[in-house]
C-alpha cells in the first residue's frame, strides 16, 4: 500500500544528504524506508545494537559499510549516530546516503549539531483512509487549495463503520486481519505502550499503572482544548495524588514517543480585538489510541454519538495531518475568547502555496451541527484581516456524512471517506 510520504523522501533524499523518518511505533517507517535503501541495519537487535555502539564509539569506518543509501532502523538506540551522520554527510558531500528511521526521539543534547541543510526529518503518522483504500479520494485537498469550486462524493460508510475505522485506526500490519483481531491490536498496542516502550525511554522511571491512568485521562480529554490541571484532576479520581511535574515527565514521554501529538493554536491577523486562546487541542497520533485507553468498541461509540463525535474528531485530524504535511502545510486549530472556534486550520508558511490557508470544522452528522460548522466557519472569514494575510481559500466542513457538495455560502460539506491529499 502506496504512502503519502513516499514522494517526499525521494525528494528529499535527491537534495540532502540523510533523510529521518520518525513516527509512532508500528505505522510503517522500517517498512517504507526499506523500499528505498540498499543497506539496512537493524539496531533493535540486541547484538547488532552492541556491535555498531562499538564502531560508534570507536569511530570505526565499519558503522558506515554498505551500500548507499544505508538505513539505520531505531536509530535513537544510538543517538550518538545523528553527529557521525552528519560528519560523514560533511566528508563525502553526497546526498542520499542515509535513511534513520525511529520511533522515539533521543533526549535532548544541547551539543547535538542541528544538521541543518545536511538532514531533513519528516514524520509518518498511521494510515490515512485514502492510504488504506478507505476513502474514495473524490474531493482531493490539493484541487481545493489551486481554487477547484465544483466538488461531488459519496460516503460509502455508515455510522457503524466509522465507528469501526475510529477504533481499528491506521496501523498498516492490521490491515489484512480480520475485523475482530484488528480490533484487538489496539488494545495490544497501548498494552506495550505502558509496559514496555515507555520504560525503555532513558531518565524516566515508569509505572506502568500510572502511565495507564494518565493515557486514559489524556483520552477523555481528546479533541478538547483540556487544560493540565483537569487531566490531573482525572488522574487523581482513579489514581493517587501525582505531581504536577511528573504528569508533565509522562505526557512528555508520549509525545516523545510520538503518541501524543497535540494540535497547536493558530495565531491569525484579526479586524476585531478577540484574544486567540493559546491552549493546545489534545490529541493522540491515532483514534485508537484513545478508544483502546478507554476500553471503548464501535458499539459504545454509536450509543454515545457525544464521545463519537470527539473520536471523530480525532480520526479526521489524523487524515488531515497526513494530507496536509504531504504538501508542505501545517494543522492547527482557533479558539478565541468569544467561544469562536475551528476545529483545524491548514496553513502554509513556505513553499508554492505560502500564505494560503483553509479552515475545517469537524461534524459527525446532521444538518444542524453542518450549518452551526458553517456559521463558525463564516464568521471566522470575517473577522481575518485580509490586508494582512490572505483570505481563507477554502471553508469546510469535514463529516460522516453521505454526499460531499458546495453550499451556497460557498462552504465545502465533505465526508471524510471522501478525501485525499
Amino acid at each position: 500500500m502506496p504512502r503519502v510520504l513516499e514522494p517526499i523522501i525521494l525528494d528529499k533524499l535527491r537534495a540532502k544528504g540523510c533523510v529521518v523518518i520518525e513516527g509512532p511505533k508500528w505505522c510503517g517507517k522500517s517498512t517504507t524506508g526499506r523500499r528505498y535503501a540498499k543497506t539496512i541495519v537493524e539496531l533493535g537487535i540486541t547484538k547488532v545494537n552492541e556491535l555498531y555502539r562499538t564502531y560508534s564509539d570507536m569511530g570505526d569506518p565499519s558503522l558506515f559499510k554498505g551500500e548507499k543509501p544505508l538505513m539505520y532502523d531505531e536509530w535513537q538506540n544510538i543517538p550518538e549516530l545523528w553527529d557521525s551522520v552528519r560528519t560523514e554527510i560533511d566528508r563525502t558531500g553526497l546526498r542520499g546516503q542515509f535513511i534513520l528511521t525511529g520511533s522515539a526521539t533521543p533526549p535532548e543534547n544541547e551539543n547535538r549539531h542541528p544538521g541543518t541543510g545536511r538532514i531533513a526529518k519528516l514524520v509518518m503518522r498511521p494510515m490515512s483512509l485514502w492510504e488504506s483504500n478507505e476513502s474514495t479520494g473524490e474531493v482531493s485537498l490539493t484541487e481545493l487549495f489551486y481554487g477547484k469550486t465544483v466538488i461531488s462524493g459519496t460516503n460509502k460508510y455508515t455510522l457503524d463503520r466509522l465507528a469501526y475505522l475510529v477504533c481499528r485506526g491506521g496501523w498498516p500490519e492490521i490491515m489484512i486481519d480480520d475485523e475482530q483481531t484488528a480490533l484487538q491490536a489496539a488494545f495490544d498496542y497501548v498494552s506495550t505502550l505502558i509496559t514496555e516502550d515507555i520504560t525503555r525511554l532513558k531518565g524516566l522511571k515508569c509505572d506502568p499503572q500510572r502511565a495507564a491512568a494518565i493515557l486514559k485521562a489524556y483520552a477523555r480529554s481528546i479533541s478538547q482544548a483540556a487544560k493540565l490541571t483537569t487531566i490531573k484532576g482525572d488522574v487523581e479520581a482513579n489514581d493517587d495524588t501525582i505531581d504536577p511535574r511528573t504528569l508533565e515527565s509522562y505526557i512528555t514521554a508520549f509525545e516523545r514517543m510520538f503518541v501524543i501529538q497535540d494540535v497547536e493554536a493558530w495565531s491569525p491577523s484579526l479586524r476585531s480585538k478577540s484574544t486567540v486562546r493559546s491552549a493546545n487541542t489534545r490529541q493522540f497520533v491515532d483514534p485508537s489510541i484513545a478508544t483502546a485507553a478507554l476500553g471503548i468498541t464501535p458499539n459504545d461509540l454509536v450509543s454515545d454519538l457525544k464521545t463519537f463525535g470527539f473520536m471523530f474528531e480525532s480520526l479526521a485530524t489524523r487524515d488531515l495531518r497526513v494530507y496536509a504535511e504531504s504538501l508542505g502545510g501545517k494543522v492547527y486549530q482557533y479558539h478565541d475568547n468569544t467561544g469562536l472556534e475551528a476545529d483545524l486550520i491548514i496553513h502554509f508558511l513556505i513553499g508554492p502555496m505560502s500564505g494560503k490557508w483553509g479552515a475545517i470544522e469537524v461534524k459527525l452528522g446532521g444538518d444542524k451541527y453542518i450549518e452551526e460548522g458553517a456559521k463558525h466557519l463564516l464568521t471566522l472569514r470575517e473577522r481575518v484581516n485580509t490586508e494582512k494575510m490572505k483570505a481563507p481559500t477554502f471553508l469546510m466542513v469535514v463529516t460522516g456524512t453521505q454526499h460531499a457538495y458546495r453550499r451556497p455560502d460557498d462552504v465545502y460539506v465533505v465526508p471524510l471517506a471522501c478525501l485525499k491529499n
